[in-house]
């Protein structure tokens, strides 16, 4: 069969809506992770995504760590 003879169509057998894309390389990541795009100004911080998970898990551990300021009196003058 020549390729102008083919036909545009997969037979029944390869249903293809089952399969997953998997990017494959130094950037590869497991199928299903999220991915979040960063600003250019954060993105220059941070040299892959390995250091900004431990950012933001040091992030979380702080704010667990400490009570945010909403919950704390503040007195303030209204003279």
């Amino acid at each position: 069969m020549t390729k102008t003879n083919m036909e545009d169509e997969l037979r029944s057998e390869y249903d293809l809506r089952s399969l997953r894309v998997r990017k494959l390389g130094p950037g590869w990541q497991s199928v299903g992770g999220v991915t979040v795009h960063l600003e250019a100004d954060v993105a220059e911080i941070f040299p892959d995504s390995v250091a900004v998970n431990e950012a933001l898990r040091f992030l979380i551990r702080i704010m667990k760590d400490n009570k945010p300021l909403d919950n704390l009196s503040v007195r303030r003058d209204d003279s």
